[in-house]
């Protein structure tokens, strides 16, 4: 059983083998060719230093015959009296022998780079020139420095023939002849190396030529040959990602071999029966869910309508509330007229006509305990939002507000005791503008013409972790008797009634509410019920907050001295 799979896994690898070797050899072609150019240049580098050095040393020996004769010519006219500097005289010796010390360099490195084309001789004969040269150059030196003028009665041929004798003679040898020698040679030497610099571009260039033609056939070769390999497997498999991508999941990919591109359209063929097995499970819950969506719907509407159902009948209670209110008004009123209409009756009629008047009363208070029901429900719906709020910005804004009113009704607001600095409570802050701003409102409502509303803030005596604001009015004041009912919904006293016949008694109620909904209370005092003078002060009450949750005798001094401001003035927490 594995002998048999095992051709099956080779011919798996089929495409990925060929495509690795073709890799793996284009790989090697590119680095030989690599190592080919590093060698070329290596070569042609090595051939130019060659042909540089070669073309050095011959310069080298002509600047040395040209020095020399430039020496002979200084000597003579020495020697006939003519002039000559002896700086330039200097000048030229030490020109000659730089000359020579700059050939021996140059000897050295040609004989290191196999310069000598003829074996060891030329290196040979390069170096005896250039040590006869330098031993003929020490004897000019020498002979030059003792170097005088020819007597008049002195022959001029034997002053030249003692020239000569120096200039081109030493150890025997000619100097002409050997620096003849010697250029001839090095002029061979030089065009030697440039001859095999021309042979070894030219054969660096076919070099490169043939490896270039190589790779490029390999290259095309194998570009072909993929092309062809790879072209209808490609197509089958784009046709049938387009095909699956329309939808069509029932389509099929004809590839059945034993390559990658068959592997691939196996698991594509895999992946579209999936596909289509979860089109069909997904085609079953969306029906399941319009079922489902249906059903809702029509508990929905169902909701609905209940819902329309009993907004009908609040308002037909409403309605009927109305009209309940209005008839045993009407009727205690009527029940009023025709008595007082009358002669003089019993004390018997009178009395079935207030017994007939509280009867009717009571049913008028049911129904008036039937909408302060709803009143009071709607108001403990109210939605307050908590957060740390700077109490000095809500207080502003219904000082704002209250100003029209008691510009209107002539009365003047003071707020001589104000914090300085920030305030932190916790709570909702229009809540708490509208908290204050209902105070105000009934403290104005109920002054008279030309009086003073006073708002004052400070920390409170009896908690110092609490603030406190006081609105003070110098109005009508509250009767001792009424001061228990003041917070009671709708309930207002006979001299509010008097003073303002329009109200609706649930103004303090509301700010009670929204007082305890901040953590706080609201107290009412009058002085109108202890024979002080008239008026009304309401003292509210709210917790402070501040970064710190621990606040020192120390701390509690500064702040109130200070006018409640937060010293930390980071994130404030509640104290």
């Amino acid at each position: 059983m594995p002998d048999a799979a095992s051709p099956v896994h080779d011919n798996t690898k089929m495409f990925r083998r060929q495509l690795s070797w073709v890799l793996i050899f284009l790989a090697a072609s590119i680095v030989l060719q690599g190592v080919g150019a590093v060698l070329a240049l290596y070569e042609a580098e090595r051939q130019v230093v060659r042909g540089r050095i070669a073309s050095d040393i011959h310069q080298g020996f002509v600047q040395l015959s040209a020095t020399k004769q430039h020496l002979r010519a200084w000597v003579t006219q020495h020697k006939i009296g003519a002039g000559g500097n002896p700086q330039a005289r200097s000048g030229l010796l030490q020109d000659m022998n730089g000359t020579l010390a700059t050939l021996t360099q140059l000897a050295q490195r040609a004989s290191s780079l196999g310069l000598d084309g003829l074996g060891y001789e030329e290196h040979s004969a390069r170096l005896e020139a250039l040590r006869v040269l330098g031993h003929s150059v020490q004897n000019l030196g020498a002979m030059l420095g003792e170097l005088k003028t020819l007597p008049p009665d002195v022959p001029a041929r034997l002053g030249w023939d003692t020239l000569t004798e120096v200039f081109d003679r030493s150890e025997g040898r000619d100097v002409r002849a050997l620096i003849a020698q010697s250029i001839d040679r090095e002029s061979l030497a030089m065009q030697r190396e440039r001859k095999a610099a021309d042979t070894t571009l030219t054969r660096i260039r076919w070099l490169w030529i043939g490896m270039a033609l190589s790779l490029g056939m390999l290259s095309l070769g194998a570009t072909v040959y993929f092309a062809k390999a790879l072209r209808r497997p490609i197509d089958e498999l784009v046709k049938g990602a387009q095909t699956l991508r329309q939808g069509q999941l029932k389509h099929r990919i004809p590839l059945n071999g034993h390559d990658e591109f068959s592997d691939v359209a196996r698991s594509m063929n895999a992946m579209a029966t999936a596909l289509e097995k979860h089109s069909q499970q997904e085609a079953k819950q969306r029906q399941r869910l319009e079922t489902e969506v249906r059903e809702r719907t029509s508990a929905l509407h169902e909701a609905n309508r209940s819902l329309q159902q009993t907004d009908t009948r609040r308002r037909q209670l409403l309605a009927d509330i109305s009209h309940e209110l209005r008839t045993p008004t009407t009727a205690i009123r009527g029940e009023a007229e025709i008595t007082l209409r009358g002669g003089e009756r019993s004390a018997h009629d009178y009395r079935e006509a207030l017994q007939r008047i509280v009867s009717t009363t009571r049913q008028l208070g049911a129904v008036i305990d039937d909408l302060l029901a709803m009143a009071r429900s709607d108001m403990e719906t109210l939605s307050i939002v908590h957060q740390v709020v700077d109490l000095s910005e809500p207080l502003a804004e219904a000082l704002s507000q209250a100003s029209a009113l008691a510009g209107e009704n002539h009365v003047r607001l003071e707020s001589p005791s104000l914090p300085q600095g920030t305030v932190y409570v916790m709570g909702d802050a229009q809540r708490l503008s509208q908290l204050l701003l209902l105070l105000l409102d009934n403290a104005v409502r109920y002054s008279f013409a030309g009086g003073v509303v006073s708002v004052s803030c400070s920390p409170s005596l009896e908690d110092p972790t609490s603030v406190q604001i006081q609105v003070s009015d110098q109005g009508i004041g509250i009767p001792a008797e009424d001061l228990h009912q003041v917070f009671d919904r709708h309930f207002r006293g006979n001299s509010a009634r008097l003073h303002r016949a329009s109200g609706s008694g649930l103004g303090l109620p509301i700010a009670k509410a929204l007082a305890l909904s901040h953590g706080g209370s609201l107290a009412l005092h009058s002085p109108a019920d202890d024979n002080r003078g008239a008026g009304t002060r309401v003292a509210l009450q709210l917790p402070m907050w501040r970064s710190s949750s621990v606040c020192t005798a120390e701390e509690r001094k500064a702040q109130a001295g200070s006018g409640l401001s937060d010293p930390q003035g980071d994130q404030p927490t509640r104290t």
